[in-house]
């Protein structure tokens, strides 16, 4: 029996009847050899925390462009954050960690620099519209390893996917990180919206105070155990009625103090002038993107490729684009 298979009986005796079984799962766009080691779920982990989109999180945008400060979150520190929030609600329940994590880790890898004012731009620039969700199973299954993909599991990409938008993920891992991701961005947005002056903690409306807890930690830890007691008690994965409008009220509070901020906000436009400019100009001559988007040309529309290339772009990237393609050099008459 090898390690992987000793692993895959043990979660028949530790896990949920409920949980997503690594043994019999695994099926991927392409099939392939099940590792000795590792089950299909800690592989995909492994592909997604080695791959190239996944190193670029560290420079994309979480809320705040530019801030000045090494103590905002990134695009990489909200998914971590989301993969310890997922694991600990997973782990209580007794469901599949490793699923969890490997949703969790991928869940925004197609996300666009300059966070969701550059998903606005891209939606209003092409045709295609754009969805960060979708763009992210279009990552892991198109645009990796030099188009290969990372041939995930299904029930990874199916959680990637459905971790936003109208549809339920299939499995009640995915369901775990859609709730997580939520409890995350709230929470630290928070964090990072009083860090910068935005908003001070007594702005806190009492009412959310009264059940979530008067700190970040205590918000975080409130709103994780209703979960976990609400979803043991339903065997569904949700928040208690309470918790719920809750959490309603307080995402409400964040649209119109932090993410409608006029302040928070104010060079947000610049970033839809700066990607339009960078469309525009490989939309005239597509020749000139780099050799190994070249090669998706064959597939799929200029536009289509054109919007990969930016939606994968850094911040930092994306900017230096900028500079080199429309801001003039230095030069001098020696």
């Amino acid at each position: 029996m090898t390690i992987r298979e000793e692993y895959e009986q043990s979660e028949k005796l530790t896990l949920s009847p409920k949980a997503a079984s690594a043994n019999g799962a695994g099926n991927r766009r392409v099939q392939e050899v099940p590792c000795d080691i590792r089950t299909c779920f800690q592989r995909d982990v492994d592909r997604i925390v080695h791959s190239k989109s996944f190193r670029r999180l560290k420079h994309k945008t979480q809320v705040f462009l530019q801030p000045e400060g090494d103590h905002y979150r990134t695009r990489m520190t909200h998914t971590i954050e989301v993969a310890r929030i997922a694991r600990t609600i997973t782990r209580a329940l007794r469901l599949n960690e490793d699923l969890t994590e490997a949703i969790a880790f991928g869940h925004d890898l197609g996300h666009t620099p300059f966070g969701h004012a550059g998903e606005r731009a891209l939606a209003k620039i092409s045709n295609y519209g754009f969805e960060h969700n979708e763009q992210s199973l279009r990552v892991v299954d198109i645009l990796e390893r030099d188009g290969k993909g990372l041939n995930l599991c299904n029930e990874v990409r199916d959680g990637i996917l459905c971790h936003t938008g109208e549809k339920q993920p299939d499995t009640l891992e995915g369901r775990i990180v859609r709730i997580s991701d939520r409890i995350a961005y709230i929470n630290h947005d928070v964090d990072d919206a009083i860090r910068a002056g935005i908003l001070a903690e007594e702005d806190i409306p009492d009412e959310i105070i009264a059940v979530t807890g008067d700190n970040y930690g205590d918000r975080i830890d409130s709103i994780i155990r209703d979960v976990i007691t609400t979803s043991r008690e339903s065997g569904e994965i949700e928040m208690s009625s309470t918790m719920y409008f809750v959490m309603e009220s307080f995402r409400d509070f964040m649209f119109e103090r932090v993410y409608k901020n006029p302040v928070a906000k104010s060079e947000e436009s610049k970033v839809e002038g700066m990607l339009s400019m960078i469309f525009d100009y490989y939309i005239k001559d597509p020749s000139k993107l780099p050799e190994d988007y070249l090669s998706h040309l064959d597939r799929y529309t200029p536009e289509r490729v054109i919007c990969d290339y930016i939606a994968g772009m850094s911040d930092t990237y994306l900017l230096y684009m900028f500079n080199n393609l429309f801001i003039p050099g230095s030069w001098s008459v020696r």
